[in-house]
């Protein structure tokens, strides 16, 4: 397995990481518990060692399966997760103002203890704002992290969905790690401001829904339908009229993965992982051929000749459907 630096932090992490939210929450039911510890484990053995988690994917549940599975390779793996929301309320709730934000430095040091506790760790590798909270200055999250990692808590500290001029106040009073963000085929906002700006300061990126929340990978259409669970049911770009829209996407990755003898999923991850050399994708899944996929993508070498043609082809191609409800668009980029 190849490593990564995530920029200039010293963190070195496995070049393909494993979103866990998948296992727990939001694509339908919960998976069996026992299967899933049985995957994390095979996911070290395989040679990953970055791991994405977070108190509000449950709420709980998801750093409890990621601490009991992980807990005896402490010393193999690196562990992020995330605070910002206040769990009293279901961050799902789409009524009202939509997710309740809480970064109050009060609340970080809770659910620091918390998470330490859920995840059988003495320290959190990684500690994502999970979205700016736009009641509480970034540099007061930003000092309250700092507090934490003086402390021994915490050894990183990362944000999540930030826009730049966050990005770089919080940097002014700690350095942040990484930055976990969407991108992807289907989504390239980032490029335009946020990782000149992550280059700039020697900042990691850690693309979350590498595969387009499984779009990408060539195994979704117009025709599919989602347990009522499977939060893809409230996204915009998954109704079946943006499914079709978008199939172009699909058939693009199919034509290159043909080309390279690899499939769609393998292509989108090689394509992320040929941007910059401190870009750590974490696609999740819950089976153990897909984990074996998307590692397989790091032996595809896509040329400059790859890029170039992938490049012009993605240009003709418009992407319909917001990638969020209003709701939780508003909370991003901030």
């Amino acid at each position: 397995m190849q490593k990564r630096m995530l920029g200039k932090s010293g963190l070195e992490v496995s070049a393909l990481g494993l979103g866990c939210m998948g296992m727990s929450f939001s694509y339908g039911p919960p998976k069996d518990k026992q299967e899933m510890i049985g995957l994390l484990r095979t996911a070290v053995e395989r040679g990953i060692t970055f791991f994405d988690t977070a108190e509000v994917y449950g709420p709980f549940t998801n750093e409890e399966l990621v601490g009991e599975a992980l807990s005896p390779l402490r010393d193999q793996v690196v562990i992020a997760t995330k605070f910002g929301f206040d769990t009293n309320v279901d961050p799902r709730a789409m009524k009202g103002s939509g997710p309740v934000l809480n970064s109050r430095p009060e609340h970080i040091r809770q659910v620091a203890e918390a998470s330490l506790k859920r995840l059988k760790i003495d320290a959190i590798d990684l500690f994502y704002q999970h979205r700016v909270d736009p009641d509480v200055p970034i540099e007061d999250v930003a000092g309250t992290v700092k507090e934490l990692i003086q402390e021994g808590k915490v050894k990183h500290f990362g944000l999540s969905e930030a826009g730049v001029q966050t990005i770089r106040r919080a940097h002014a009073v700690q350095p942040v790690a990484a930055l976990q963000s969407e991108y992807s085929l289907w989504w390239r906002r980032p490029e335009a401001e946020i990782l000149p700006t992550l280059e700039e300061l020697g900042i990691g990126f850690v693309p979350y829904s590498p595969l387009g929340k499984g779009f990408l990978t060539g195994k979704i259409d117009a025709s599919t339908t989602f347990d009522s669970t499977d939060f893809r049911t409230t996204l915009p770009r998954f109704t079946p009229e943006a499914l079709k829209a978008n199939q172009a996407m699909v058939d693009l990755l199919g034509r290159i993965a043909a080309e390279k003898k690899a499939t769609s999923a393998q292509v989108a991850l090689a394509w992320l992982l040929a941007q910059k050399s401190w870009i750590v994708p974490i696609p999740g899944t819950t089976k153990l051929h897909r984990l074996d996929e998307n590692n397989g993508a790091m032996a595809i070498e896509l040329t400059s000749d790859d890029l170039n043609n992938i490049e012009n082809a993605a240009a003709q191609i418009t992407v319909h459907g917001a990638r969020y409800p209003e709701k939780l668009e508003q909370i991003t980029g901030r």
